[in-house]
């Protein structure tokens, strides 16, 4: 039996040290001692080899919000970026046009609002706007990529409109069998009367807001009859010590995700494995903070991928663990030490290695600090030198590709 890649010698996250095969892009067997009759053998020895991981809330475009995936896949180890409503009806084309230039999976969340996220926010201030005949037939007619419906709630975004917006995504979602993803912040409307509209497999995203606060019994009932709480991190929607008191009251996220976004991309976010390691600051252990990062997002929306099981695609993430006291930062500047971070050393997509990229300048309309500015410089020079040098480490991951080409400048 021939493999096309076998990684030998890792860890695999709930299995111990394990051999993981690939086979026609998809997972062929996972143990100790796989035959290694394989067309690519990768020694994978001391680091950790996990499923692609799985951001539930992203914004890869269009729009005022929207970042290139791919520049920041192929070194962090996201194999699925779920965009959360950038698009609606009337610009879901520009979206599946992004989605065909990406290497890695963009499932999407529809907004209620057909004009999406065009600009910084007001999407649904104008009810005409928030169409459910049209959300309900453009999901129809767009099964293989939208999975759910997205509601931005707060005063900037509904303005005089309160819970209707949301009202009427519930409404689309019901009909197409599909759940509803709320962005919950400033009130009005009152948070407890977002949480009670929604539904088991719905779920409420910046669910640890030090802007919206969501605490008190209506986060538990809501909770208790299956909703799903998500990080949904971004630009404000963090705040650790929120975070520790609802672990406090048993109510840890069951995913966590970025809100990853022109505004958050360059801090306080950068990428999912700096957020993950914020909940490892809060006291989460590694296995339950990787499961709501592979596993649990893809269990939430019905999506391939987020486990190493036989047949499943082979998207992975290959880790370097780092053990340590590593200061992270919350959206209000709340500093917490990270025990532990994961640091990238390979990411894989259907069984494909995404090579190292350049990504497109910050759009005009982004505030950065100096400090922003050249963090920035310093990467670009760094993946330049990168680019043109030959990707072969001392533990061998890269010997099986040749010198990348950079996609985009």
């Amino acid at each position: 039996m021939t493999y096309d890649l076998l990684f030998t010698g890792g860890e695999v996250p709930g299995t111990g040290p394990a051999d993981v095969a690939v086979r026609d892009g998809l997972i062929a067997a996972v143990g100790a001692g796989v035959s290694e009759d394989a067309r690519t053998v990768v020694d994978v020895a001391g680091l950790l080899v996990t499923p692609g991981l799985v951001d539930l809330h992203a914004h890869v475009g269009p729009g005022y919000w929207g970042i290139e995936p791919d520049p920041i896949a192929w070194r962090t180890g996201v194999t699925t970026w779920v965009d959360a409503g950038s698009a609606g009806a009337y610009t879901l084309a520009g979206l599946r046009r992004v989605v065909a230039g990406t290497d890695v999976r963009v499932p999407a969340l529809l907004n209620i609002s057909a004009v999406g996220l065009a600009g910084r926010t007001g999407e649904s201030r104008d009810l005409d706007n928030c169409d459910t005949a049209l959300a309900i037939d453009t999901v129809q007619a767009h099964r293989d990529l939208i999975r759910g419906i997205k509601v931005r709630i707060d005063r900037e975004t509904v303005g005089d409109n309160g819970v209707e917006p949301l009202r009427r995504g519930l409404a689309a979602a019901q009909a197409c069998g599909i759940p509803v993803m709320v962005h919950i912040g400033t009130a009005p409307p009152a948070l407890d009367e977002v949480l009670d509209l929604l539904r088991p497999g719905d779920i409420v995203t910046h669910c640890a807001s030090g802007i919206a606060a969501p605490l008190g019994p209506a986060v538990r009932a809501a909770r208790e009859r299956g909703v799903l709480l998500d990080i949904g991190h971004g630009s404000g929607g963090f705040a650790f010590d929120v975070l520790e008191r609802q672990l406090a009251e048993g109510l840890a996220p069951d995913t966590v995700s970025t809100d990853l976004h022109a505004r958050s991309v360059h801090g306080p976010v950068f990428d999912l494995p700096t957020t993950m390691a914020k909940l490892l600051a809060a006291g989460l252990p590694l296995t339950e903070v990787l499961a709501a990062a592979t596993v649990r997002p893809a269990r939430a929306l019905g999506l391939p991928g987020g486990t190493l099981t036989v047949g499943a695609p082979a998207d992975l993430a290959v880790f370097r663990v780092e053990e340590g006291a590593f200061e992270v930062v919350d959206a209000h500047r709340q500093v917490r030490h990270a025990p532990l971070r994961l640091v990238n050393e390979a990411t894989y997509v259907a069984g494909r290695r995404m090579i190292p990229r350049l990504g497109p300048p910050t759009p005009p309309w982004i505030p950065l600090t100096d400090a922003q500015r050249a963090a920035l410089a310093r990467r670009e020079r760094d993946l330049r030198a990168l680019l043109t040098a030959p990707l072969v480490g001392a533990d061998g991951l890269a010997e099986q590709f040749p010198r990348p080409t950079p996609r985009s400048q």
